[in-house]
């Protein structure tokens, strides 16, 4: 069997092609780093949703779930910081008028320049001061070492002055005409964690829950990202899985260590390969994070964050207890005194999961011929099964909608009878369906079908009454979940 690589624009490709993401608005020349699920996509991303989701409060007895709103009181971004310090930070200089994000040219500069690689001190001392002048907006302090340490521009790869620093805050604001005070800017949440945070509180009043626990949420997210690119890996609307664990605070390194090690699991059940992934520890840590770790994915473009693990400490909490003016605590009864929990975050963008499911399982392969095959875990399949009469033959397809009929209450089928056998088997390949069941002349006389499996292309005669049962068992989520128990 031959196999080659595929590159991202053959991705970018195939996935409009057979309807699995679209650029948005497309009829209007669409919009930049904005894109929309079509009927196959949508399928594949629920799967991802509903395995997450399961993998988090169904097995876990101490976790429960919420859907908290987009559009939060404005003194939420406040207490949690995001009004004065979510923003990213750009270099620009005279000769191009283009910008670079400041974080991107310096970690490029560290991966580049061996001596700092040697020297890894120097590379901390560096980014420490950087950060520390940033915090007391001494910029021409900071554009003096940039221009010190001869970093390139990207676009040219030459030497050159830079000469402006500047912050971009990456919020969206929503104007609303009854809120015009400066101190009441509404805003697109930028991250779902604060719905969860200040909903604490209900979540402890309302059941039985104690610390350790957590709770989780998937919804849309926000952000003006000035440089989105890679197809859905950086959007400026994007959907999020988090789950914060709350703990005691002297049992920060032992959760934190335990998430990261679970999340690394739950990624590799997916069967992506193993040396696909890797673990980063932050040196530069976010505005509430006390430690960081990065679960990286291996793209077509490299190595890139897919989930973060952090602890944020009580940070948030202690926030929004400052702002709102009640008590956020829990009581020990061991010590017999009230604390504010530490927080262990897992956050996962959801577009990057799709991206790196579907970049690593899109495979050509050559046997006898070339097929484009999308080789994605049964339980994540958008189609569990495509039913096929042989030909179009009346007695045959009335048979195939029959069984179509009766098994699409417990699956999401399929139904062709378009084209010869063949270009069907390889259509239902290009969107990953792990089963095609097919009606032929036997069956009107032994009541059994033929099924062929996607992977291998074997193929193998079952009796109808069976068929619901060999779909299951090839497809169910179970399969996945056992992997975490």
């Amino acid at each position: 069997m031959k196999k080659n690589k595929i590159s991202l624009k053959e991705i970018v490709s195939h996935a409009k092609q057979y309807g699995f993401v679209f650029p948005s608005s497309e009829i209007y020349d669409g919009i930049n780093a904005i894109y929309d699920y079509g009927q196959y996509g949508i399928y594949l991303k629920n799967n991802i949703k509903e395995y997450w989701w399961k993998s988090m409060i169904q097995i876990n007895k101490n976790i429960i779930g919420l859907e908290t709103s987009i559009l939060m009181h404005p003194k939420i971004w406040k207490a949690s910081g995001h009004v004065y310090k979510f923003k990213e930070i750009f270099l620009s200089n005279e000769d191009t008028k283009k910008s670079y994000r400041l974080d991107l040219l310096i970690e490029n500069y560290f991966k580049k320049n061996n001596y700092f690689k040697k020297n890894k001190d120097l590379k901390k001392n560096i980014i420490k001061y950087i950060d520390k002048k940033l915090k007391i907006n001494e910029k021409e302090k900071i554009l003096k070492i940039i221009n010190k340490m001869k970093i390139l521009n990207p676009k040219n790869k030459e030497r050159t002055k830079w000469t402006k620093i500047y912050e971009y805050n990456l919020m969206f604001k929503i104007p609303l005409k009854e809120h015009d005070d400066v101190n009441k800017k509404f805003y697109l949440r930028p991250e779902t964690a604060q719905g969860i945070f200040t909903n604490f509180l209900n979540v402890l009043n309302s059941s039985k829950i104690q610390i350790p626990f957590g709770i989780a949420q998937i919804g849309k997210v926000f952000r003006k990202e000035i440089i989105a690119r890679q197809f859905i890996f950086r959007m400026r609307e994007f959907e999020q899985m988090e789950m914060q664990f709350f703990i005691h605070p002297k049992q920060e390194d032992k959760w934190l260590e335990y998430w990261k090690k679970k999340r690394l699991r739950w990624h590799l059940s997916l069967g992506l390969g193993e040396k696909k992934y890797r673990v980063y520890e932050h040196e530069q840590l976010a505005h509430y994070a006390n430690k960081a770790y990065d679960i990286q994915f291996k793209y077509p473009f490299g190595f890139k964050e897919l989930e973060g693990v952090h602890s944020r400490t009580n940070f948030d909490l202690k926030n929004h207890e400052k702002y709102s003016k009640k008590k956020i605590r829990v009581f020990d009864k061991e010590n017999k005194k009230s604390y504010i929990p530490y927080i262990i975050e897992t956050s996962v963008g959801l577009d990057r999961i799709f991206l790196a499911v579907f970049s690593s399982c899109l495979k050509k392969e050559t046997i006898k011929k070339e097929r484009i095959i999308l080789k994605i875990h049964p339980a994540l399949a958008p189609i569990k099964a495509a039913i096929f009469p042989l030909i179009r033959d009346k007695r045959l397809m009335a048979y195939a909608k029959d069984i179509y009929k009766k098994l699409k209450i417990y699956f999401i089928l399929t139904y062709e009878e378009k084209d010869s056998i063949g270009k069907r088997y390889r259509r239902q390949d290009a969107i990953g369906t792990p089963i095609c069941v097919t009606i032929d002349f036997k069956t009107l006389k032994d009541k059994c079908v033929t099924l062929r499996f996607r992977d291998k292309m074997l193929q193998k005669r079952v009796l109808i009454k069976d068929l619901k049962r060999e779909i299951k068992k090839e497809t169910s989520m179970n399969k996945l979940l056992k992997l975490l128990i």
